[in-house]
């Protein structure tokens, strides 16, 4: 404590706390030393002198403890601080009968490290003896040593931590200037990206819109175009001709060689001939009996099925034996729904198995079998086994009158 605290009796307590000014002298030392920090002790003396205070923190602590013997405006301000700032502590202390309960709330708040409101509360509160005060008083002296010698660890500490927060600092900075560039490099390279990915997208914009002007183009086309649909089956029909086409050349090639080796053949046995003795001549076989030519008396023949390439020989067919030709497909291309109207107007109906649909082909059986209408069914599709079946039917048809 200061020099200006001096011994004095304590009277006895009330029931009423105590104010600043009725604490012994040997009190008002610790109160201010403790209780009140230099800038707020600082802030209360210029406002009660109405200037600002020119002397040291010393100065105006050895004041306010002088200043604390009588009641004053200072000591006012001084208690009213005091009663405001650490109000929690004193609604504490209040449940506190006796000294007992009053040194028991003190030593807790020791044990807490929280002295400076407990200290102000015990001290004023009614229950507070001399002996009680007496306690008070050694027990914040002593804190108050500890708390030097704290602060002057503190202070090593400190400065050890200074240091330590320096070199920190530096490899912060390293780091922040990593950082920095860093970003700026992933920041130039998603500016890229994003150019890039902007440059894709307009090309992927102008695509999109060149396909959608090739599409209304070519719907516009097609609406120029009279009959699109027949055009493009005519073009699939054009291209199975080509193929059969190459078909037949081959099988032409191939006939022409044979035709070389037998008429090649046909010379050796010749030489064979006149180089050997004279053979008997056979006698001739007799000529074949000539079929009569195909009439058909314009009755209507319907060819359901059949490869598209040999359509035009049957409808030659048909046509040279005075009949009228009609086709169906049986279902490849052709609608199904027309098979029905040409079966009721044919008289004569020719179904090729080997190229008609299942469909087709059992809707072809059941009409001919409900009608009564004559119906070949034909196994080979070419031109030539159509007009050998037409020939043995009318072969059959004469028969089968008489």
């Amino acid at each position: 404590m200061c020099n200006a605290c001096a011994n004095a009796s304590t009277p006895a307590p009330g029931s009423r706390r105590r104010r600043l000014w009725n604490l012994p002298v040997q009190c008002h030392c610790p109160v201010i030393g403790v209780c009140f920090p230099l800038p707020r002790l600082r802030q209360l003396v210029h406002k009660a002198l109405g200037n600002k205070p020119i002397a040291d923190d010393y100065e105006i602590h050895l004041g306010a403890v002088a200043e604390c013997a009588r009641r004053s405006r200072l000591t006012e301000l001084l208690q009213k601080d005091l009663e405001a700032r650490f109000a929690p502590h004193i609604q504490a202390f209040r449940r506190a009968r006796d000294a007992k309960a009053v040194a028991e709330l003190w030593a807790q708040a020791v044990r807490l490290g929280d002295v400076s409101g407990a200290f102000w509360a015990a001290l004023t509160h009614p229950r507070c003896d001399e002996f009680l005060q007496e306690v008070l008083l050694r027990d914040m002296h002593m804190l108050q040593h500890q708390a030097g010698a704290a602060v002057r660890v503190d202070i090593a500490q400190v400065q050890a931590l200074l240091k330590e927060n320096a070199v920190l600092g530096r490899e912060l900075g390293k780091a922040q200037e990593r950082c920095t560039r860093v970003i700026a490099e992933k920041s130039a390279e998603i500016e890229q990206l994003n150019a890039q990915l902007v440059r894709q997208r307009a090309v992927v914009i102008g695509q999109e819109s060149q396909i959608a002007f090739l599409k209304q183009d070519l719907e516009q086309l097609k609406a120029r175009i009279p009959n699109y649909d027949n055009v493009t089956k005519l073009q699939k029909k054009l291209e199975q001709l080509t193929q059969h086409q190459s078909e037949l050349q081959a099988q032409n090639a191939q006939l022409r060689q044979a035709l070389h080796q037998a008429r090649r053949l046909v010379r050796q046995q010749a030489l064979e001939s006149l180089q050997s003795p004279a053979q008997p001549v056979p006698e001739p076989a007799a000529p074949p009996v000539p079929q009569p030519p195909l009439q058909l008396k314009e009755k209507k023949i319907l060819c359901v099925g059949g490869r598209h390439t040999s359509v035009a020989s049957y409808r030659e067919v048909i046509e040279k034996a005075g009949g009228y030709f009609s086709h169906h497909d049986g279902g490849l291309e052709d609608k199904q729904s027309a098979l029905d109207a040409v079966l009721a107007a044919a008289d004569l109906v020719i179904c090729q198995t080997g190229c008609i649909s299942h469909n087709a082909y059992w809707r072809v059986k059941d009409f001919c079998k409900r009608t009564g209408t004559q119906c070949v069914f034909v196994d080979n599709p070419s031109a030539s086994s159509f007009t050998r079946n037409l020939e043995s039917l009318q072969l059959v048809q004469p028969a089968e009158q008489e």
